[in-house]
Parts: structure tokens; sequence; C-alpha cells
């Protein structure tokens, strides 16, 4: 397992306000680092205490968050090196994922919307984000 450090461009953010559970924030942005290409196997992640230092948060919200991703695969711990990007793969999209992925894009039109975006406004940000060089292995 390489142990390099995770991306400098990733950064863990909370939004207080969003209703969302911290522990699901962490949850949610690790898959979107791994989705998005910013995080790959074997880049190390905070350890829990210092992700609790940067985010001002309860050490065991960050065990909680990490020990979820780690049950479902996508994270690694060593003791004594930290935890890592694991190998395997986010599983590819069921009627399930492909239901959850219609909600958050109805949510993100709405909310984009209710800010003054447009859809085209969203589409040129994804497209943004795309074009981002990607951290390849």
């Amino acid at each position: 397992m390489s142990q390099r450090p995770s991306s400098a461009r990733f950064r863990f953010q909370l939004d207080l306000h969003s209703g969302v559970p911290v522990y699901r924030q962490v949850i949610d942005q690790v898959r979107g680092g791994i989705a998005s290409g910013l995080l790959a196997a074997g880049d190390q992640l905070p350890t829990v205490r210092q992700l609790a230092v940067d985010l001002a948060i309860n050490p065991n919200t960050v065990v909680r968050a990490y020990r979820e991703l780690e049950l479902g695969g996508l994270l690694e711990t060593h003791q004594g090196t930290g935890t890592f990007i694991g190998a395997q793969k986010m599983k590819r999209a069921d009627a399930q994922r492909e239901r959850q992925l219609t909600q958050i894009v109805g949510d993100c039109v709405s909310r984009a919307g209710a800010a003054g975006f447009t859809v085209d406004d969203l589409i040129e940000e994804l497209r943004g984000l795309v074009s981002e060089p990607v951290r390849r292995r």
C-alpha cells in the first residue's frame, strides 16, 4: 500500500446549516473525492484526531464516518500508519443508486434555482470540474 498524503486539492468542508449530519458529510465528501478522482487508492486521509481538530468536531464523529467507509470497503486502516483509500472501487450504479442520483440532481437544480442560477450555469460548473486535470495513479 502506497503511503502518500491525499491530494493537496482535497479538503474537507462542513456546512453546519445544511441539516445533513456531520458524519454523513464526511462520508459523502470522501465518496465524492473518489468519484471525482481527487482521491485514489493508496491516498492517506487525515488522522481521526487531525480531522476532528481541523473541522472543530468530536473525534467520535470522525471515527463513525471512517468506520462506515471502512465497512463499505472504501477505506483501509493500518494500525500505526493511518487510514487510506482502499483499492476497492465504488459499486456501479443499480436502480437504487440511479434513484439517488436523480434525487441529488433534482435537489441541486432546486437549490441553484433558489439562488438565482440556471441549469446551464450548473452544467458549465460541472464541465469545469471535469475539465480540471485529474490525478491518476
